[in-house]
């Protein structure tokens, strides 16, 4: 399994921007898609956005498209989540997870970071 640690997260306006970061550690980094989810309080973890393992190919919620942007840099082991215009719904806890498979379900992640929290105020 691959170890996830998130960055970047805090408190913005709306209509202002974020990048999130996530750094994993060991060497087969490049062989995992990638995917961020958030939870907002009494709510279920959702997906916010999914890479595939070279970079090629990006998913995303309908909810946060055209708005964020999910990138990653396999030379540094790290993955990032751009989020711009800012909504306070986007307000939650955003996680980072690594999956072997192409899936943009939790069930297709099998590691999963700690957590950065992401509070947008109105």
């Amino acid at each position: 399994q691959v170890q996830l640690v998130e960055s970047g997260g805090g408190l913005v306006q709306a209509g202002g921007s974020l990048r999130l970061s996530c750094a994993a550690s060991g060497r087969t980094f490049s062989s995992y898609a990638m995917g961020w989810f958030r939870q907002a309080p009494g709510k279920e973890r959702e997906f916010v956005a999914a890479i595939s393992w070279s970079g090629g190919s990006t998913y995303y919620a309908d909810s946060v498209k055209g708005r964020f942007t999910i990138s990653r840099d396999n030379a540094k082991n790290t993955v990032y989540l751009q989020m711009n215009s800012l909504k306070p719904e986007d307000t939650a806890v955003y996680y980072c997870a690594a999956s072997i498979v192409a899936g943009q379900s939790l069930a297709d992640f099998g590691s999963w970071g700690q957590g950065t929290q992401v509070t947008v105020s109105s």
